[in-house]
């Protein structure tokens, strides 16, 4: 039918854009980004360089607008909180967070890869939107992102942890960056590792699971336990207990309202490499395994990647000492995360900061016999973590089934504090518009998913490995109805609802540069706003000029 023709058409022909790319549709989108502009020309962050906190204030008066504390984990499956009912990994300072706030218990990444996930948050975008594919790419600096409409209106940005940009310190609008990276080369550019070099550490267990020259002479422990072995370094050293000093530092020097702080956690990402004493918080003969193990698995998960780790060789035990090393570094984090809590409401900030607990992915911890990542999007992978605690606990201890992407948080946040945003910022504002499916990016434009909070089709340019499921009947996602009849008029739906998410709803932004890079030449005018302004008048007069 023509809509699968368009699908797979687009699919063939995916968007991808980079910083010098000119992008689709600009006359019939309009999406120019905006900025606050000063009258002479500077943005307010650049005046506020130039001249001081005082030039803001004269502009905004900050008193009253709500602190912004954003924890984000790395791989975090959703159902691994105590707010979500599990009842086997201690997460007390997250679950006080829900206690306060709303869990969301549908919400949903836009792309299960680290970086991808992470610009589509801060953006707003869908990745064939902004563009960043992959873990090793660069956010254009033309893409509008909350911390930097945030930056313009006054607020103070920093951003602690994980990052996982390209370049390490890239400005998508926190002036104050104190990174602690895993993947790729940031990690050796960050400040966490020259503070391991310094005082003559290293991540040993880290470096085996995410340096491929480590990684090929790991021993045969590190494959056997699934990567599950106690950390080398002590503690406070270790990226958690790093990223949590480092968090709670940054929030002592909050003495005022208008801040903030994106806090990334490199955990529970594997290797799972807990710190002592967190190695041996959990026995794994008393855990339970998750919802959705199986005791082998699918083919069709094996032919779509047989896994860093061979799925295959997967047991019951291995799965469940891995998951007693992923529970640990889950309670670490709470840990750090209760401390900047404790901290907040010390200073009196507490109520009037808003507290996002989130993960840019999930993993599969057992899922169809299967470990961390890059397979189907299957729930525990494509699903998040989710808490938003409001300003004076609106709306405490509530949960909530709504449909959420995270590229709703950008214009969540704007939102929650007064500031208008970006007409080529997308999203939803959570709480306030519904949304009628989801839709997730994969693998580099040759994959989608699609939900509606029960069918949830993902659709793939080869045909060969698309699926659909019934999750009212098979929550689990066991079954793949694809090719059943029963359900064909709402697969035929679900890819026309695709179809115009992908042709309609998720436009690229327009790129405007005047100071875009120009030839060389005699004749070649740079851009000057006073010079065209003597050329308005020239032609002005020469219009209107009385004979």
């Amino acid at each position: 039918m023509l809509t699968e023709k368009l699908l797979r058409f687009m699919m063939e022909h995916a968007v991808i854009t980079d910083h010098i790319s000119t992008l689709k549709l600009a006359e019939k989108n309009k999406h120019t980004p905006v900025k606050l502009v000063h009258k002479h020309g500077k943005t307010w962050h650049e005046l506020t360089q130039m001249f001081g906190e005082s030039i803001v204030e004269e502009k905004n008066n900050m008193k009253n607008k709500p602190n912004i504390l954003i924890i984000l984990a790395d791989q975090h499956r959703y159902d691994c909180l105590g707010a979500y009912g599990n009842k086997d990994v201690k997460t007390p300072n997250i679950d006080s967070l829900a206690g306060d706030g709303i869990t969301y218990n549908n919400s949903f990444c836009s792309y299960p890869v680290c970086t991808p996930s992470r610009y589509s948050m801060l953006s707003g975008l869908h990745v064939s939107q902004h563009g960043g594919w992959t873990n090793h790419c660069t956010l254009p600096q033309h893409i509008e992102t909350f911390p930097k409409v945030l930056r313009e209106n006054g607020y103070r940005t920093a951003a602690v942890g994980k990052m996982h940009f390209t370049p390490t310190y890239l400005d998508v609008g926190f002036d104050v960056m104190k990174t602690c990276e895993q993947n790729g080369e940031g990690r050796f550019d960050d400040d966490y590792h020259r503070e391991l070099m310094d005082k003559g550490l290293y991540d040993k267990i880290d470096l085996m699971g995410e340096v491929k020259e480590h990684k090929e002479k790991a021993p045969n422990e590190f494959w056997d336990t699934l990567t599950a072995m106690t950390s080398n370094l002590p503690e406070n050293m270790s990226s958690t207990g790093w990223i949590g000093t480092k968090a709670t530092e940054e929030i002592d020097k909050w003495d005022t309202d208008g801040n903030l702080l994106m806090v990334g956690f490199v955990k529970p990402h594997h290797p799972f490499d807990p710190p002592k004493p967190w190695c041996d918080m959990y026995d794994p003969d008393a855990l339970e395994l998750l919802p959705g193990w199986t005791d082998t698995c699918f083919d069709r998960d094996i032919a779509m990647n047989s896994g860093f780790i061979e799925h295959a060789k997967n047991t019951k035990a291995k799965v469940l000492k891995a998951m007693s090393y992923y529970y640990a570094n889950i309670s670490h984090i709470d840990s750090e995360v209760g401390k900047m809590i404790a901290l907040l409401k010390e200073k009196g900030l507490y109520d009037n900061t808003i507290i996002i607990y989130t993960s840019d992915h999930g993993d599969y911890i057992g899922y169809h016999h299967l470990m961390l990542k890059g397979n189907y999007m299957y729930e525990p992978l494509i699903k998040v973590p989710l808490i938003i605690k409001h300003m004076n606990n609106h709306k405490e201890n509530s949960k909530d089934d709504a449909l959420v992407s995270n590229v709703d948080i950008a214009a969540t946040l704007l939102h929650l504090t007064g500031v208008e945003k970006p007409e080529q910022m997308g999203g939803c504002i959570i709480g306030e518009t519904a949304r009628d499916i989801v839709v997730a990016d994969g693998w580099y434009g040759s994959a989608y998913m699609i939900h509606d909070g029960r069918y949830k089709l993902l659709y793939y340019k080869d045909d060969s490995k698309s699926q659909f499921f019934d999750l009212k009947t098979d929550p689990f996602e066991q079954k793949n109805a694809y090719h059943d009849i029963t359900y064909r008029a709402i697969i035929d739906e679900l890819k026309k609802k695709l179809m115009d998410w992908a042709l309609f709803d998720s436009l690229t932004p327009v790129y405007c540069d005047e100071n875009g890079k120009t030839i060389k030449g005699d004749n070649v005018v740079a851009y000057d706003e006073a010079k065209r302004e003597l050329s308005r008048e020239y032609f002005r007069g020469k219009m209107y000029k009385k004979d």
